[in-house]
């Protein structure tokens, strides 16, 4: 494992927990983590863009790891978890940065980027595209495409459900969610049907370890990202669909105008899921890269990290380190 710098920020009455490397006076780059993630699904990027003379910020995202995990389940919208990054670049005093996201991580930056057009000059997403906000919440939307069969969002909607299931073994937990969202199954293999009443982990494949691309130390830090504290603050982000529809209604007709970085692994189920964004994509991004990333499933900067790591230092290098 490398040597990274470790601190504890106060910031939007949490305490957040930041990773960095680099320079002190580089160029920011933050990267923002998703579900069921750890800040180290970063690894392989943080070295090779801090050896670029960049700065490199990895918080771990409100109720994961280090960082505060608040009971209540309003406490994790997305203009709220916007908020701290906003509230730590301030304190840090960061005029002008660059912000890349991953899974859940990619709307905070994507919303960073409506909210701070000034501020960020760049934004890079991975799996989940942007295509504007939706007429109403996406879980209406959900709910009523699956009445009568099992969905994941729907199923970590009851507070404790989900919990009793992800916490009770959290190793068999995140390699069971690793290897089913990953090129190592069918690309729908995630999203097959159930009935509604179906547990996550029913008719999902254990593979017994962890995959080749998360090797024992690197899950060592995913484990321990969740032990002792479990899911409840990760699912938590699910939990507020409603609310974030309401709370990013001043947002409705903006557009990310920053220069954009999305990738998408081919093998990646969310692709399915996503189909109507993605075809929304441009006319919402309109200054937007493309690429879609080969054996690749949802778990980009870990399934195939020397070319996620090539694609983003190649869009950095052109579109944020030459402009400052």
């Amino acid at each position: 494992m490398h040597t990274y710098e470790h601190q504890l920020l106060t910031v939007n009455g949490i305490s957040l927990s930041l990773y960095t490397a680099g320079p002190a006076d580089g160029p920011v780059v933050w990267l923002l983590h998703g579900f069921p993630e750890s800040w180290y699904s970063w690894r392989h990027q943080i070295q090779l863009l801090a050896d670029a003379g960049l700065r490199v910020i990895v918080p771990e995202m409100r109720g994961y790891g280090q960082t505060s995990a608040p009971s209540e389940i309003a406490a994790y919208d997305l203009m709220t978890v916007c908020g701290d990054i906003q509230a730590a670049m301030d304190l840090l005093g960061q005029r002008s940065v660059a912000v890349v996201g991953h899974d859940w991580g990619a709307p905070v930056a994507w919303h960073l980027a409506l909210l701070e057009p000034e501020r960020v000059k760049v934004i890079g997403a991975m799996a989940v595209p942007y295509g504007g906000r939706p007429k109403k919440p996406a879980i209406e939307i959900i709910r009523n495409q699956f009445a009568d069969r099992f969905n994941y969002i729907l199923y970590f909607q009851q507070p404790g459900v989900a919990e009793a299931e992800l916490d009770h073994d959290i190793p068999r937990t995140l390699r069971m969610m690793m290897h089913n969202t990953s090129a190592a199954v069918p690309k729908d293999f995630f999203l097959q049907k159930k009935p509604a009443g179906s547990s996550l982990h029913d008719g999902m494949q254990d593979p017994g370890a962890p995959p080749d691309w998360c090797e024992g130390d690197a899950f060592d830090v995913y484990v321990r990202t969740f032990a002792g504290r479990g899911f409840r603050g990760a699912l938590n982000w699910y939990r507020n669909f409603q609310r974030n529809w309401e709370r990013t209604a001043p947002l409705a007709d903006r557009k990310v105008l920053q220069p954009a970085l999305f990738l998408l692994g081919d093998n990646d189920p969310v692709g399915t899921l996503e189909a109507h964004t993605l075809q929304k994509m441009p006319a919402w991004v309109p200054d937007l890269e493309q690429h879609l990333v080969a054996d690749c499933g949802h778990w980009l900067q870990g399934e195939q990290p020397e070319e996620v790591s090539r694609l983003l230092l190649d869009f950095l290098k052109r579109r944020y380190i030459v402009q400052r």
